[in-house]
Parts: C-alpha cells; structure tokens; sequence
C-alpha cells in the first residue's frame, strides 16, 4: 500500500473511532491491561470492558483521553430497571464514560414499548452528563422499519448514541440496519447532537470502510467524529494499524 491507497486512508480515519473492546467470557485482568496499552499506542476512542474491570481500565488510561465505556443489561436485554439502573451507577462510579445499555428488545418486539422506554430513561437519568449509548440489538429485528422504529424510541428516550449490536447473537451489525439507524438520526426532531456506534463482526479495514461510506452518503461527508461515529470491535484494530504502518 501506499500513502495514497484508500484503505490506508480509511484506516488512519477509523483508528480515533475504534471503541477497542473486550467482552469475551473468559476476559481476565491481564487481558484488560493489554487492552489498555494497546489503546494508548493507538489513540482509540475508548476501551469497551465489562463492569468488573472498569475501574482497572479507569486507572490505566486515566490523563490518556481514552475513555472507559461498560455494557449493562448485557447481553440478555432484560426489563430488570432496577437492577440495571443499579448495574450503571456502580459502573460510574468506578470510572465508566460511557454507558452502553442493551435495549429490551424483546418486550419491544411483543409490542411493550413501554417497558423498553422506561429502561432508557431510568439508565438515561441514572448516567446524568454521561454518554448513553442503546444497543438495539439489531440482528434480532425483523425489518429495516422494526430497526428504525426501535431507533426514535431509544432516541425519545434519551439516548446519546444507537449502537447495532452486542455481538453476542448469530447476525450482529448490518449494513441495511445501519443505514436505516443513519436515517432515524437525521430525520429526527430536534437538534440534539446524537451518533451511531456499529458493533459486531467488523474485522478488516474494508468492513470500516462500508459503514463509513454509509455515514458519508446519508450524514454527510463531514460527519463522523468520535463524538458522532464509534466501531465496536477487537480483531478490527490489528488490521487497521497494519494499514497505517503499510503506509507510513
């Protein structure tokens, strides 16, 4: 590759974008320090680690600016609000930037809208100036139109950002998915600075280069930032700073 190659253009663009994480079952401490260091060499966005290390990953990368998002109500989407609600404040209190709350997807697909709504807003008070990020938990949405409808109720809610996917079910992000979340963001009431995180099954640079030609052609070519545009990814990283390095 060269300086002039578009994926080592793409790559160095969707480096500050990478929430570099780290949700397998068997994650250890170590795992998370690797992780931490491997942030900071990079400048991701931020790290992405269940509660139990947040304030491991806290202490790591404090004076970094990478910043420390957890998962709550993960992976199952249960209506639990209490327990959720209490999952995330021990979570900020640790340290937790960013929070990102599996939709309950399921009381939203029998037609409990409802339910899904007081979970946003119960964790969306709960984090106060905090970022809210809802997983929609897109690959087990029917339709573009479930997935966009999904989108304004989470957005209504308060949500930050709608993230695609917990990558823990068997279709996790897709480019139909994403884009219909792209259109419910610019289409929206209101002014509100809101964004679009995509996770689940983005290894390679060409995978980042798709979803941000989307975001390009439906919000704009100026867009994405990190304050509006996140990749949920592990595997992703070694790909994109090897497109980098190609290039350098």
């Amino acid at each position: 590759m060269t300086a002039a190659d578009p994926l080592s253009d793409v790559a160095a663009r969707a480096l500050p974008l990478l929430d570099l994480t780290d949700l397998s079952e068997g994650c250890t401490a170590e795992a998370v320090r690797g992780l931490c260091e491997r942030a900071q060499r990079h400048a991701v966005a931020a790290v992405c680690v269940w509660p139990r290390f947040v304030a491991q990953a806290a202490q790591a990368l404090a004076g970094s600016g990478v910043r420390i998002a957890t998962v709550v109500n993960f992976p199952e989407g249960s209506e639990d609000v209490a327990g959720t609600v209490a999952e995330t404040r021990a979570a900020l209190a640790d340290g937790a930037d960013e929070i990102d709350l599996v939709l309950p997807y399921r009381a939203f697909l029998r037609g409990d809208a409802d339910a899904a709504r007081a979970m946003v807003a119960s964790v969306r008070e709960a984090c106060g100036e905090k970022l809210l990020k809802v997983i929609l938990e897109t690959g087990m949405l029917p339709d573009a139109g479930t997935v966009a409808r999904a989108s304004r109720l989470a957005l209504e809610a308060g949500a930050d950002f709608l993230k695609t996917s917990t990558g823990k079910t068997p279709v996790s992000a897709t480019p139909e998915a994403a884009e219909a979340m792209l259109f419910t963001i610019r289409d929206r009431d209101g002014a509100r600075p809101v964004g679009l995180k995509v996770s689940g099954g983005l290894r390679r640079v060409e995978d980042a280069a798709r979803y941000l030609a989307l975001a390009d052609r439906i919000m704009g070519p100026v867009w994405a930032s990190p304050d509006t545009f996140r990749i949920g990814a592990s595997a992703l990283l070694d790909d994109l700073a090897r497109a980098v390095e190609a290039a350098a």
